[in-house]
């Protein structure tokens, strides 16, 4: 049996080098000729073969082929270069799941997807299970929890599924460092450190979680050079256990998927196994009453309750991740007490939604590097008193895979009347599609210092990684 591994840029190095040491013949097509002087000596010492699709001609017999889910290339072009193989396709998230097959299996695992409120989601969750000790890859990074105590693992580390095996790999050097003793260099104990696990991915789960959420899909926007979609890719999600779904999304994509453990939760749709009976909205604590029913949990209970919580959620969306994470902990079988206190010690999380003060003034900050139309209007839609807020929109190019939609954006800020500032690159282009005429600062900082000089509070809405904006 031969491997390809296609697109060595979203993680590809990390699931060709762990098949290799697993004794497999791999090759690898660096199909953006991004591959690194290092990562290529590495796979060098591993005996991959870096290849062009040309090569296939030579091989014979069964051949896997794996490629992440948003690969330009289909399986009908892959297959002319050899139509006499038996060929096998794997998504890059299928080929982590057989690598991780059997990992785990007395820890609870959480895989979080979606377009919107996936990070935040994921620590939220964390403060759920942080007397579990929890791993975690999110956008913000690796992370490691131990008795309270963060270790952070990786900062600088993509969501791809190959990096799930990174984040394990990671964790599984701090749990088991080399020792010097006086009669050489050994291993420690095998000290496992965490007893649940997290990871977010973008576009699909690998499905070793117990359970996987499915946040939303509040945009479906193509991906794979238009021959796939957001929605399609996601739909990887139902390869775990129990999926927990918002229930506009199931209805409208995955309502003909046969799988035996589906939740949904929804704002207000009453069929639905968890929705609210009542909202209090506050910029600080919003207060949540919930009801569940009919709720399918990995242990094969079926829930029925109520739970009230109480936690930062100023807006319908954030109040919508609540949701999605109070129906994962109860598919877990974890009790109200730990969830009411996981949630109520959530405060936001810097870097997504997050609200603090400059001065006198109030200062909520959106940032991340997945803003899109229908994550600017939630935003805006929270404010109440929207006339005494500057709403900053702006941010960075290239940092994910799909870009803004400029000429969305700037027909919903030309409709609505507030005081907008456009910043950044991301700015400059909106500003010159919009037809009413507002402020624009390139300097991002400049929009702090003009909503404290004109007393005025500021929602800062910034499409970028937060280690960009974090030296303000």
């Amino acid at each position: 049996m031969h491997y390809l591994v296609i697109d060595l840029t979203h993680g590809g190095v990390k699931i060709a080098i762990s098949l290799a040491k697993e004794g497999k013949i791999v090759y690898a097509y660096d199909i953006y000729n991004t591959l690194s002087p290092i990562d290529r000596e590495m796979m060098g010492i591993y005996d991959i073969q870096i290849i062009d699709l040309d090569y296939l001609a030579n091989l014979k017999g069964d051949i896997t082929v794996i490629s992440p889910i948003h690969c330009p290339l289909t399986e009908d072009e892959i297959i002319e270069f050899n139509r006499d193989l038996k060929y096998t396709f794997l998504t890059h998230h299928q080929a982590i799941g057989e690598i991780l097959k059997g990992w785990g299996e007395d820890i609870l695992k959480i895989e979080v997807t979606g377009v919107k409120g996936k990070t935040s989601c994921v620590f939220m969750l964390k403060e759920i299970l942080l007397d579990e000790n929890p791993l975690i890859l999110s956008s913000l990074g690796a992370r490691l929890y131990e008795n309270d105590k963060e270790f952070i693992l990786k900062k600088d580390i993509s969501i791809t599924p190959a990096n799930i095996k990174e984040t394990i790999d990671l964790a599984y050097k701090i749990a088991n460092p080399i020792c010097q003793i006086a009669d050489g260099t050994v291993k420690s104990p095998n000290l496992r450190k965490y007893s649940s696990a997290i990871f977010e991915s973008s576009l699909g789960v690998s499905g070793v979680g117990d359970v996987g959420l499915l946040t939303n899909v509040v945009e479906n926007y193509p991906i794979a050079k238009n021959k796939s979609t957001a929605a399609e890719a996601k739909k990887q999600v139902f390869r775990c256990p129990v999926v927990v779904c918002d229930k506009e999304s199931l209805d409208k994509y995955y309502s003909n998927v046969d799988h035996p453990k589906i939740n949904s939760f929804s704002l207000t749709d009453d069929t639905s196994n968890l929705y609210t009976e009542n909202i209090n909205y506050s910029i600080d604590l919003t207060e949540i009453d919930i009801k569940y029913r009919d709720v399918k949990t990995i242990s094969g209970k079926s829930l029925n309750g109520k739970i009230s919580i109480k936690t930062f959620a100023p807006g319908p969306h954030h109040v919508l991740n609540v949701l999605g994470v109070v129906l994962t902990a109860l598919s877990l079988d974890i009790n109200h007490a730990k969830i009411i206190k996981g949630l109520a010690n959530f405060k936001g999380i810097t870097g997504r939604t997050n609200k603090r003060s400059n001065g006198n003034l109030i200062v909520i900050e959106e940032i991340n590097p997945g803003i899109n139309t229908e994550a600017i209007r939630q935003s805006i839609e929270m404010i109440e008193n929207i006339d005494e807020y500057y709403i900053s929109v702006g941010g960075d190019y290239g940092i994910t895979c799909e870009e803004i939609d400029e000429d969305k954006v700037s027909k919903y800020l030309d409709e609505i009347e507030c005081n907008i500032i456009l910043t950044g690159d991301v700015g400059y282009s909106i500003l010159n599609k919009m037809s009413k005429k507002v402020p624009y600062l390139k300097n991002y900082n400049q929009v702090y210092d003009m909503a404290l000089k004109d007393n005025k509070n500021l929602l800062f809405i910034y499409r970028s990684n937060y280690s960009k904006v974090s030296q303000r």
